[in-house]
């Protein structure tokens, strides 16, 4: 769900495996704050803030707008994930125009995986006991 108030800040909900993020992005410097952090204080690795910058430069917003997320659930990769989605779908939000470029890219694409359960009998989702003969 995308919403945008007086204030100019457009926000949306991001989900990737079990992780959601929350995102407020609002015209400023670029700045990006996660869990009250900075993000790479947060997160410590630059590849994360690259893909989560990618929406912004398809669309050659990149330094144009802050971002203001929370995001609990998962390990960092799937909120960083879930951080791009919602950066997206704020994005579409602001300019319903750039929704083809997004679009084409798969940012506006929910992945669907997620981890497949334990069976009984198993040590694993999938992976069996060793078969003995004798």
């Amino acid at each position: 769900m995308a919403i945008s108030d007086s204030t100019q800040r457009f926000y949306a909900t991001g989900r990737r495996k079990t992780s959601v993020a929350r995102v407020w992005i609002l015209p400023g410097s670029g700045k990006m704050t996660v869990n009250g952090k900075e993000f790479l204080e947060y997160f410590g690795r630059e590849t994360l803030k690259l893909m989560v910058e990618q929406p912004f430069e398809k669309v050659n917003l990149l330094g144009q707008f802050d971002v203001v997320a929370n995001v609990r659930g998962g390990g960092k990769s799937g909120q960083a994930g879930a951080m791009l989605l919602g950066i997206s779908r704020a994005l579409v939000t602001y300019d319903p125009a750039i929704r083809t470029d997004l679009k084409s890219n798969r940012f506006l694409t929910r992945d669907p995986r997620e981890k497949e359960r334990k069976k009984y009998g198993q040590p694993g989702a999938r992976k069996r006991f060793q078969y003995s003969k004798r």
